[in-house]
């Protein structure tokens, strides 16, 4: 049995691209990558049942003579020094020195809402009922990339995307071409959607509300673990999250667990996790952002801590804030300012802001952003927010937008929902969007299964109310 994303063998082509995005020097990177290749070594891992198991004693020998190879070049990898380190600190007190915020928060804390704002149990509600209908729009495109979804989204008489996906009309050959996420496809097309259906977009978040109610605002990185230990088998974790579950087992502690051989250590998995710090401490992104940051170095570092604390200090933002620009505003105060993220982000939003194609606007995305893998965190949190900033607050446009990014389009989804369901709150959320999920959620977690969305904002509600930062 092979597994994916722990064998070192299949990571080697995964840190070599890393190694370049990060600046390190070429003439070593080109000098691995050059005995990589001449060993035989693959530059990314291989399809799923494309490597069968060895059968003689010769192929078992090579193998493992690349396995212990691959572990010498990561780790040589790991010992060259990244050209952003100094704008890219992994440390807390690090980024919150060079962060616009600074480390007490630069931005207005918790205010009281005037007379005809969105109630905050509303904002909360309509949180929780965003992220989960961005993410059931985007789950059965996941994979498919900008130019099938749009496809897709043509021959169905959805485009510019307004609903849900559809397999009925859709011809045999379009079908073909861009097959559906074949886990997805089953619940999450408007034929048969029929409740929230159990993704890990949706069961992060549940994680961090147990993980809140249980320690508090206190929590340690090791709870963390010990979370996911309980509660998340290793199958259903990926990319940096997977290595960094195997580091666990292995017995290292974090941060290590983020950084020993873990290519997708800037991946977006921990941006997916945090919305719940934010909906803890609302109106006090700084607060979000700590409690983001201490999830996140389990699995990741650098801008893939960002992600987290970007996602996070925005949530807390968008139950208070009236607009769109006040929430990636808030973001991006929690985020090292010459990261290569918050340099993405700004960008994407001058863009979104004076583009009235939002195609154009993607365009330019992905031309900046095109050698990036599908679910790094920079890309992502760059169309993240120009997604938001250019539907100016309308829910609909702005989960579309996400979606029809084309790169992970359920988390992106998601996480847009959950800010934009919080500005307008669940009243205002489009029934078309909300009925279909039958105000149930699905989830293997323990006691979260068929949970309704009202307890879990009023559980939200509450943490906020006893002071979750």
């Amino acid at each position: 049995m092979r597994l994916t994303w722990v064998q070192p063998e299949d990571l080697v082509g995964h840190e070599l691209r890393q190694a370049g995005q990060d600046g390190r020097d070429p003439d070593a990177v080109a000098a691995i990558a050059a005995r990589w290749s001449a060993a035989g070594g693959h530059g990314a891992p291989p399809r799923a049942g494309a490597s069968p198991e060895p059968r003689t004693p010769e192929e078992r020998e090579r193998n493992a003579r690349l396995r212990r190879l691959a572990e010498d070049l990561l780790d040589e990898l790991a010992a060259l020094p990244s050209a952003y380190a100094a704008d890219e600190p992994d440390d807390l007190d690090a980024i919150l020195a060079l962060a616009p915020a600074g480390a007490d928060g630069g931005l207005p804390g918790p205010r009281n809402l005037t007379e005809g704002e969105v109630p905050r149990a509303d904002r909360v509600l309509g949180a929780w009922l965003g992220r989960a209908a961005g993410c059931v729009l985007g789950k059965p495109v996941e994979k498919i990339p900008r130019e099938g979804i749009r496809e897709i989204a043509e021959a169905t008489g959805n485009w510019p995307i307004r609903t849900w996906f559809t397999a009925r009309g859709l011809p045999a050959d379009i079908a073909e071409r861009w097959p559906w996420n074949r886990r997805s496809a089953v619940n999450s097309l408007a034929e048969n959607i029929d409740g929230t259906p159990e993704d890990d977009d949706l069961n992060f978040p549940l994680l961090a509300l147990a993980l809140l109610e249980r320690h508090g605002a206190g929590f340690t990185t090791g709870d963390v673990a010990q979370m996911w230990l309980d509660e998340l088998p290793g199958g259903r974790v990926f990319t940096a999250e997977r290595v960094a579950y195997r580091n666990l087992l292995l017995g290292l502690t974090p941060p290590d667990t983020a950084t020993w051989r873990n290519p997708f250590r800037e991946w977006i998995g921990a941006q997916i996790r945090t919305d719940v710090y934010g909906w803890a401490n609302p109106g006090d992104p700084v607060a979000a952002a700590r409690l983001a940051h201490r999830d996140a170095r389990l699995s990741h570092t650098a801008n893939g801590i960002y992600g987290a604390m970007f996602a996070a200090a925005m949530c807390a933002s968008a139950l208070v804030a009236a607009s769109v620009d006040e929430v990636v505003e808030a973001g991006l105060s929690v985020v090292p300012p010459r990261s290569r993220l918050a340099v993405a982000v700004r960008r994407a939003v001058e863009h979104a802001r004076s583009e009235p194609d939002f195609e154009k606007v993607v365009d330019g995305l992905h031309a900046r952003h095109g050698d990036l893998h599908w679910v790094h965190t920079i890309n992502n949190a760059a169309l993240v927010a120009a997604a938001l900033v250019h539907a100016r607050g309308d829910f609909t446009a702005s989960i579309a937008n996400a979606v029809a990014g084309g790169w992970d389009t359920d988390s992106d989804g998601a996480t847009v929902g959950s800010v934009a369901g919080a500005l307008i709150g669940a009243r205002e959320i489009p029934a078309a969007w909300t009925a279909p999920l039958r105000h149930r959620l699905a989830s293997s977690l323990t006691g979260f299964d068929g949970i309704g969305f009202e307890e879990l904002a009023a559980r939200t509600a509450a943490l906020a109310a006893g002071g979750a930062s």
